[in-house]
C-alpha cells in the first residue's frame, strides 16, 4: 500500500511541475539553512569538550573591584603567577594545576630565518595532562620538564626546518635577548574547536631565569596578571564550594598594611570558569583568542527554526491552494470506499516524499554554501561533521518530522471534503481555513520583516562605528611592535624616519589605540601636607614626548610632554574623564597640581581631550599618560604617514627598521584596520543577517504566492462576472491585492514591536550606539510590501486579463 501511495505521490509531483518545484525549492532552502546553522552551532558548542576530564577542568579568572561599592572595574582571564602554587598548596581538593604565559609578537630565529610568532606560550610539564595533543615526536611528559626547551606545532616546525627532523635542533628566541632553546617535541595542531592554539610551547621553567622573569617573582608576585591558570577538581565536586573559600584565601595570602581601610578580598576576587564554557560564556577584558557568544548561538538557532517553519508553512499553503484541483479525486476515492485515514496517509506520504527530495537537494546546497559559511564564520566546518550522531540523527528524522508537520494540515483539510459536494462541483473551504492560512502568512512576513529590520540596524550601527570620530585621525597611521634593540637608539631611528618627507611623526607607547586599557595603579592627590590615596579608577599608558602629536590629540589645558623640559619625566597628562573623577571643576584647575600614581610622584602638566582608545563597546575611561623610567615599558611604535605617497613612505620605514633592528622581523599594521578588526564579529553578524533575511523573504514570497493562488482560484467566476459588467484590470488587481497587503501590514506591526525589543537589547552591548532609527522600520515595511505586491500581482494580473467566457462557461 505504501508503495502505491508513493507511486501516486510521484505522479502528482510530475503532473504539477510548477507547484512541485516551488514546494521542493522552499523546503530545500529551509533545510539547507538549518544544516548550515546546525553545523555552526555544533562546532560552537563543542569547544574543548574533547579535552581529557573537560568537565572537571576550570580556568581561574580575576576581577578588580571598587572596595567601597563592590563595582567591577576589570575582569581578566589571567591571574598573577603566585596564585597557582598557593591554590594547589591550600586546597587539597585540587588534583592538579597548570599555567601558561602567552608571549605576544616574539621573534624566533633559526640560522638566517627570523619570524615573529604571535601564538607562542610558556607551558609547564603538566600542560599535556590538561590539553590533549597528538604528540608526533618526543615524550609529552618530559618535553617541557627542563628549561630552555620547546615543543612545536607540526606546520610551525616546517617553517623553520623544512623536511629535516626538528628534534634536538636549536632555535633562538628573543626573550630579553636571543637565547638558545632546544626542540624536544613536535605535535599536531590543536583542533579548531579549542579556545587557544599555541604554535610553540616553551618550557615554563625557563621563566626561573632572573634575566627573563625570576623564580622569586613567580613565587611572590600577585600582580603582572598575565598567567592562564587551570585546575582540575575531583569527580562530582561542586566548584562553588571552592569559590566560597577564595575571599579568605586572598586575605590570608595577600596581607595589606595595618592602616589599610579594606581587606584585600574587597578589592579583588577570584572565580572559576569551566573549561567547556570559556568559548561561549567567557567575556573577560582579556582572552587568549576571540571568543564566541552563547547569545549568537541562540539567535541563529531561532533563525534556522523560523526559516524552516516558513518553508513548512509554504508547503501547507501551496498544498491547500491545489486542493480545488484534487477535490474530485478525493471525492471519487471516498465514493469507492476510501476512509479518511487512508486519504490522510496518502497526502502525508506525498509530503514525506517531497521532503526527502528537498533534503537531497539541501545536501547539495549545503556543500555549495559551506565555503561561504567558513569564510564568514572564520571556522573550518566540513560536510563530514554531518556524520556525527548529534547531527546525522536529526537529519535522518527531519524528512519524516518536517514532512508530517508540513503535510498534516493539508491532509486534514483535504480529507474533510464531502464527496457529494465536490462531485457536484460545489467546493467550499470555509472561513476558518482561509483564516488559518492568513495567520501563517502573517507569521512568515513577521519573521522576514524582523530580519530585514535587524539587518538594517546592524548595518547602521556598523557604519556609525566606522564613521564616528575617535578623537584622533586613525587614517595613515601604522603601528609596529617595539623591540628592545631600539632602546638606546630610538632617537636616531626616529630621526632617520623623518628624513623622508612623507613621514610626519613617530611615537612610542606601552599600548596601542584599538587595544584594551588593562593597566592601572593607585592614585594619590595632595591632602594637607601629604599625598593621600584617592578612590578613582584611572588606567595608564606610558608614552614618549611624541605620542600626543603623532595621533594629533588635542590639549584642552596645560601642555604636552616636551624634550625641552627635563622634569617632564616625572610629570603626568590626564584626559578630561580623569579630571572629572578627580573632582576638578575645570580642566585648567588640574594643571600644576601635585599628583601621585603607583610609585611615582609629580605634577599634572596638562589635560588632553577625551578620545576613543578602545572600541565603541567601551566607554571612554579616565586615563593618565606618563614617561617611563625604562624604555622596556614601551610596547609599540606609531608612525604617521602622509597619504600622498604611501608606498614610498612604507619602503623607507622598512629600510630604516632593517638598518636599526636587523635581528627583529619587520611587521606593521594600519591603525584603521586594527579598529575595523574590533568589530569583526558584528561584521559577520551583519552578513549572516543579510543572507538569512533574503532567504526568509524569498520563501515567504513563495508562501504568499501559494495563498494568493488559492484565494484567486476561488474567485475566478466572480472576476469573470465583474469583467463582463465592465470592471477594468486595475480595479480587479486592486480588489485581489488589498486583502493580502493588509496581512503584510499586520505582519509589519508585529515585526516592529518584536524587532524593536530585540535590537534594543543588541545595541546595549555598545557604549556608543545609534538611536533606534524609525526610517529602518518604515523602509523594512515598505520593502516587504513592494515584494509582496509584486508576488501577488503576478497571479492577480494573470487572472484579470483572462477571458471571462472561459471562467463562466460551466455556469
Amino acid at each position: 500500500m505504501i508503495r502505491n501511495y508513493l507511486k501516486i505521490a510521484w505522479r502528482n509531483l510530475v503532473k504539477n511541475k510548477m507547484f512541485s518545484l516551488i514546494n521542493i525549492t522552499g523546503l530545500a532552502l529551509g533545510l539547507a539553512v538549518c544544516m548550515l546553522i546546525m553545523l555552526w552551532v555544533q562546532n560552537e558548542t563543542s569547544y574543548d569538550k574533547y579535552q581529557p576530564n573537560a568537565d572537571r577542568v576550570y580556568r581561574i579568572s580575576r576581577s578588580f573591584n571598587n572596595p567601597e561599592t563592590g563595582a567591577q572595574n576589570l575582569l581578566l582571564s589571567t591571574i598573577g603567577p603566585a596564585f597557582g602554587p598557593l591554590l594547589l598548596n591550600d586546597f587539597k581538593e585540587i588534583e592538579s594545576m597548570t599555567r601558561t604565559l602567552q608571549l605576544n609578537q616574539t621573534a624566533v630565529k633559526y640560522e638566517d630565518n627570523i619570524i615573529t610568532e604571535s601564538n607562542m606560550y610558556c607551558a609547564d610539564d603538566k600542560f599535556f595532562e590538561f590539553f590533549k595533543a597528538d604528540v608526533l615526536k618526543g615524550n609529552p611528559k618530559k618535553a617541557l620538564a627542563d628549561p630552555y626547551c620547546v615543543v612545536m606545532e607540526e606546520e610551525t616546525a616546517k617553517k623553520y626546518f623544512g623536511n629535516e627532523d626538528p628534534v634536538n635542533k636549536v632555535i633562538k628566541i628573543n626573550v630579553g635577548g636571543f637565547i638558545d632553546f632546544k626542540v624536544t617535541g613536535i605535535y599536531k595542531a590543536f583542533p579548531s574547536n579549542t579556545h587557544f592554539h599555541p604554535e610553540i610551547l616553551a618550557s615554563f621553567k625557563t621563566l626561573d631565569d632572573t634575566l627573563i622573569y625570576g623564580k622569586e617573582n613567580l613565587r611572590t608576585s600577585f600582580s603582572n596578571n598575565s598567567f592562564f591558570t587551570y585546575i582540575r577538581l575531583p569527580q562530582h565536586y561542586d566548584p562553588k564550594k571552592l569559590e566560597t573559600q577564595f575571599p579568605a584565601f586572598i586575605d590570608r595570602n595577600m596581607p595589606i598594611p595595618d592602616n589599610a581601610k579594606f581587606k584585600s578580598s574587597k578589592g579583588t576576587s577570584l572565580a572559576l570558569q569551566k573549561l567547556t564554557d570559556i568559548h561561549l560564556r567567557s567575556h573577560t577584558d582579556y582572552e587568549a583568542e576571540e571568543n564566541g557568544d552563547i547569545k549568537r548561538v541562540y539567535i541563529f538557532s531561532v533563525i534556522a527554526l523560523f526559516i524552516l517553519l516558513i518553508a513548512c508553512i509554504n508547503y501547507m499553503n501551496l498544498s491547500t491552494a491545489r486542493s480545488a484541483l484534487r477535490a474530485r479525486e478525493i471525492g471519487v476515492r471516498k465514493v469507492v470506499g476510501a476512509e479518511r485515514k487512508q486519504i490522510m496517509l496518502q497526502f502525508l506520504s506525498e509530503s514525506v516524499l517531497v521532503t526527502w527530495i528537498a533534503m537531497i537537494l539541501a545536501f547539495g546546497l549545503t556543500a555549495l554554501l559551506l565555503p561561504w559559511m567558513n569564510d564568514l564564520s572564520g571556522q573550518h566546518l566540513s560536510m563530514s561533521a554531518l556524520l556525527k550522531w548529534q547531527i546525522i540523527l536529526p537529519i535522518l528524522l527531519a524528512p519524516f518530522v518536517v514532512g508530517v508537520l508540513s503535510g498534516l494540515y493539508p491532509s486534514l483539510f483535504m480529507s474533510s471534503f464531502k464527496p457529494i459536494w465536490v462531485l457536484k462541483g460545489i467546493f467550499r473551504t470555509g472561513k476558518s481555513n482561509i483564516s488559518f492560512r492568513k495567520v501563517l502568512v502573517v507569521l512568515q512576513f513577521t519573521v522576514s520583516i524582523i530580519l530585514i529590520i535587524a539587518t538594517g540596524i546592524v548595518f547602521t550601527q556598523m557604519r556609525y562605528m566606522q564613521k564616528k570620530s575617535l578623537g584622533f585621525d586613525k587614517e595613515h597611521i601604522i603601528t609596529m611592535p617595539y623591540v628592545t634593540d631600539l632602546n638606546d637608539k630610538f632617537d636616531a631611528f626616529r630621526t632617520e624616519l623623518l628624513t623622508n618627507s612623507n613621514i610626519k611623526n613617530a611615537g612610542r607607547s606601552s599600548r596601542i589605540p584599538s587595544g584594551r586599557l588593562l593597566d592601572n595603579s593607585g592614585v594619590r592627590m595632595i591632602s594637607g601636607d601629604t599625598m593621600a590615596p584617592v578612590t578613582a579608577e584611572i588606567k595608564y599608558v606610558v608614552v614618549d614626548q611624541d605620542f600626543i602629536s603623532t595621533y594629533g590629540l588635542k590639549m584642552v589645558a596645560g601642555r604636552d610632554f616636551s624634550r625641552e623640559f627635563s622634569l617632564d619625566t616625572s610629570g603626568f597628562l590626564i584626559n578630561e574623564a580623569a579630571a572629572k573623577v578627580l573632582g576638578f571643576k575645570t580642566n585648567e584647575e588640574a594643571v600644576g597640581k601635585n599628583f601621585g600614581y603607583g610609585s611615582r610622584n609629580g605634577k599634572l602638566i596638562g589635560v588632553f581631550k577625551d578620545f576613543h582608545f578602545e572600541s565603541l563597546h567601551q566607554r571612554i575611561v579616565p586615563m593618565v599618560f606618563f614617561i617611563p623610567r625604562n624604555a622596556n615599558a614601551y610596547g609599540g611604535i606609531s608612525v604617521r604617514i602622509d597619504g600622498a605617497d604611501m608606498s614610498s613612505a612604507l619602503a623607507h620605514v622598512e629600510k630604516t627598521w632593517k638598518s636599526f633592528a636587523p635581528e627583529s622581523p619587520y611587521q606593521f599594521n594600519f591603525m584603521d584596520e586594527s579598529f575595523a578588526r574590533l568589530y569583526s564579529a558584528e561584521d559577520r553578524q551583519k552578513k549572516l543577517f543579510t543572507t538569512f533575511a533574503f532567504i526568509a523573504i524569498l520563501i515567504a514570497c513563495l508562501g504568499l504566492y501559494g495563498l494568493s493562488a488559492f484565494a484567486i482560484s476561488q474567485r475566478v467566476k466572480e472576476i469573470g462576472i465583474r469583467k463582463v459588467l465592465g470592471a477594468d484590470i486595475k480595479t480587479i488587481v486592486t480588489l485581489l491585492s488589498k486583502n493580502f497587503l493588509l496581512l503584510v501590514a499586520i505582519a509589519a506591526i508585529l515585526a516592529f514591536v518584536v524587532a524593536g525589543f530585540v535590537m534594543n537589547k543588541w545595541l546595549e552591548d555598545f557604549a556608543y550606539r545609534i538611536s533606534m532609527p524609525w526610517w529602518i522600520f518604515l523602509l523594512a515595511g515598505l520593502l516587504a510590501t513592494v515584494i509582496a505586491l509584486a508576488t501577488i500581482s503576478f497571479q492577480a494580473i494573470k487572472t484579470a486579463v483572462a477571458n471571462p467566457v472561459k471562467s463562466l462557461r460551466t455556469e
